[in-house]
């Protein structure tokens, strides 16, 4: 029997220095949909990425069960082939005289710097996802030279490389000017018609586009809400994820938020 869910969690709860930062997780997510967690700071969206990850690992019980791609013990190099995770801590670990190429390059083989003696085959890889991303003007452009939207798109290439199943995108427009969030944004849109998906986290629902089959909103480590856009985001949902009066609307396409007066 085909199993068509890459992530199970059955009853979880997960612990950091003491705190129960997941709280009875029961959540499904399949090979078939895009999906956005959204949450507050503090919601517990960054653990659940690092129980993905096996970064840390949840309380085990009789009535609890977890599954990565149908494996309860899966092995941390088939993990990291099949997710690749963007995050802003990565910016942090790459040398700011790294070309853009040769960022992208160091993806395969699970580097942040040069890597000499590169093959003629992982060369033409590159330069495939460059046309793709349609960032043949970076290529040659050292890291630091980058606006911030381009940082995280090149960032975003070097994971895409090594063709991963899930993409996990940890607050991709965070700390982005305008100009540049939108750049992010439409490039997300276009990955989407990869075969590869997409799992975003992020507390920012003007990030929410079309291409999302699915929202989750976490608080507390709780899922309060989980489904389709339309369904899940509404100023009742946003109130209570939030603990403030807002009012949500949609415009174009997009989501937008604004508190109520006092």
């Amino acid at each position: 029997m085909i199993n068509n869910f890459w992530f199970e969690a059955k009853n979880i709860n997960c612990f950091k220095n003491g705190f129960r930062v997941i709280k009875d997780l029961n959540l499904k997510i399949s090979y078939s949909e895009n999906v956005i967690l959204i949450g507050p700071n503090g919601s517990g969206k960054s653990s659940l990425i690092e129980i993905i990850n096996r970064n840390i690992y949840p309380v085990i019980d009789n009535k609890s069960k977890m599954k990565i791609f149908d494996q309860e013990l899966i092995n941390l190099w088939e993990l990291r082939k099949r997710i690749s995770t963007v995050n802003n801590e990565i910016k942090n670990r790459i040398n700011p005289n790294i070309q853009v190429f040769d960022l992208i390059l160091s993806g395969l083989y699970g580097r942040y710097c040069y890597v000499k003696n590169k093959s003629e085959r992982d060369s033409y890889k590159v330069e495939k996802i460059i046309k793709k991303m349609n960032i043949s003007n970076l290529s040659k452009k050292n890291f630091s030279y980058l606006s911030d939207g381009e940082k995280q798109i090149s960032l975003i290439a070097r994971a895409l490389i090594k063709k991963p199943e899930i993409l996990i995108l940890d607050e991709p427009v965070a700390n982005l000017d305008y100009k540049s969030k939108f750049f992010v944004v439409d490039k997300i849109n276009k990955l989407s018609k990869s075969n590869t998906k997409i799992l975003c986290v992020t507390h920012d629902i003007s990030t929410i586009t079309k291409i999302y089959d699915r929202i989750i909103l976490l608080k507390n480590g709780k899922i309060i809400a989980d489904g389709d856009q339309n369904k899940v985001i509404n100023s009742k949902n946003l109130n209570k994820l939030y603990g403030i009066q807002v009012k949500v609307n949609k415009n174009n396409g997009y989501w937008n938020i604004n508190r109520l007066s006092k």
